[in-house]
């Protein structure tokens, strides 16, 4: 399994904006992909002294299946003109990480 994980950051007055463009346009485009072997897309937020930082972490089985989703030079970010023009920083690469442990708790 492999975690790909992608951070940016925004004004405070702008995060809401980029929450809503993510939430509403970006995540339900790539689940409308059905990319083979895209498992899940976890979206957080982080209020800071200065800005306000998100961060993706995305599930696929492979890498296989991160090239599906962004082409052989897969460590490029996915972040769409939209999110571009309220982020006021963001990551150019995303970080890929071998799930080595991961561990589902009983409800």
């Amino acid at each position: 399994m492999i975690c790909r994980v992608w951070r940016g950051w925004t004004t405070p007055e702008n995060a809401d904006a980029y929450e809503r463009i993510v939430r509403g346009q970006v995540i339900p485009g790539i689940e409308k992909r059905r990319i083979p072997g895209f498992l899940s897309i976890d979206l957080v937020r982080r209020e800071r002294d200065d800005d306000v930082e998100f961060m993706t972490v995305m599930w696929f089985d492979s890498l296989d299946s991160v090239r599906s989703f962004m082409g052989e030079d897969y460590e490029t970010a996915h972040v769409p003109a939209e999110a571009r023009a309220v982020l006021a920083d963001f990551d150019e690469r995303s970080a890929h990480y071998e799930v080595l442990d991961r561990r589902e708790q009983p409800s």
